[in-house]
């Protein structure tokens, strides 16, 4: 699915109604933001996060992207003597029935992502024994590279081949090398 910016906009508009609804206090927003930069973010939460408060989410996957670093993040929240609580999932960590839900659900998300990891290998497998590789196409087959290393043998500079081939002298070097 195409994510435009309006959609992002509805999406995070919901995300701050819900939450807003369900009493929160403070929100910290990851808008756009993905990897090690969330993961600061969650730190920057989890710093502010006091005794008796419990730390609130739209949905289970803004703490973190595998099961791992999920249970790691709810087992610093209990370390800090609060709570958790994922409203679109319907989970509250202050009671040991939502502890034990958040963890299944967990699994199930961590399964869902290593399912598709193996999917995405087996497809790119398939492809590769079919003859087709991702990425950008080769600038240079495989004659015109053996004629640079030819030309190179020669004492030919590697600008002057570039020219010849019509490559980049980043390209010729890569092919050299």
């Amino acid at each position: 699915m195409l994510r435009t910016r309006r959609h992002l906009a509805l999406r995070f508009d919901l995300q701050l109604t819900a939450l807003d609804a369900a009493g929160a206090a403070r929100i910290f927003a990851d808008n756009g933001v993905s990897g090690p930069r969330r993961n600061a973010l969650n730190s920057k939460a989890l710093e502010r996060l006091e005794t008796g408060e419990v730390l609130m989410v739209w949905k289970l996957d803004r703490l973190g992207r595998n099961t791992r670093r999920v249970i790691d993040v709810i087992e610093n929240i209990r370390e800090q003597g609060a709570g958790f609580r994922s409203l679109t999932e319907g989970l509250d960590t202050t009671g040991s029935m939502g502890t034990a839900m958040l963890t299944i659900m967990a699994a199930f998300a961590q399964l869902e992502r290593d399912t598709m990891i193996e999917r995405t290998k087996a497809g790119l497998a398939v492809a590769a024994a079919n003859n087709r590789h991702g990425g950008r196409p080769r600038k240079v087959d495989d004659a015109a590279a053996a004629r640079a290393k030819e030309l190179k043998g020669k004492a030919v500079s590697a600008s002057d081949i570039g020219k010849m081939l019509g490559v980049s002298l980043a390209t010729v070097y890569r092919y050299l090398i």
